[in-house]
């Protein structure tokens, strides 16, 4: 069985690097520091929304009947993968890595119900 590569250490939530690979078919291994790309830390949730996205080639109304939601639920969710990415809608158009991550697990503790709208916005403003 395949499992996803955890990114984040379970006691302490710091960033978790790889440091050892293997070769599938013969008895190499190769030990390092490695670093995953930026999809690879994306949430479940936000990879099945990229995958469909580009199944779909971008097309917005496709993306709706696809995945079964509203016009501004896929805008949201695109928006919300440009944040996870490191690309938001300041003009740099950059955010650390920290500071997407944050973004993120507040959009996260909104949409399970564990933040209030005015409180998600808040803390989204706070951290600008």
């Amino acid at each position: 069985m395949s499992y996803r590569i955890p990114h984040r250490c379970p006691v302490c939530s710091h960033e978790l690097i790889i440091t050892k690979l293997a070769c599938t078919h013969c008895p190499t291994k190769v030990e390092g520091e490695f670093s995953s790309c930026k999809f690879c830390r994306l949430p479940t949730e936000q990879l099945e929304f990229v995958e469909a996205f580009i199944r779909c080639r971008g097309n917005i109304k496709e993306v709706e009947k696809v995945l079964g939601i509203s016009y501004p639920t896929v805008r949201s969710r695109l928006d919300s993968v440009i944040e996870a990415l490191g690309y938001g809608p300041d003009k740099a158009g950059i955010h650390t890595p920290e500071e997407s991550e944050r973004r993120q697990e507040i959009l996260i503790a909104l949409e399970r119900g564990e933040l209030s709208a005015q409180e998600a916005a808040r803390q989204l403003r706070g951290r600008r």
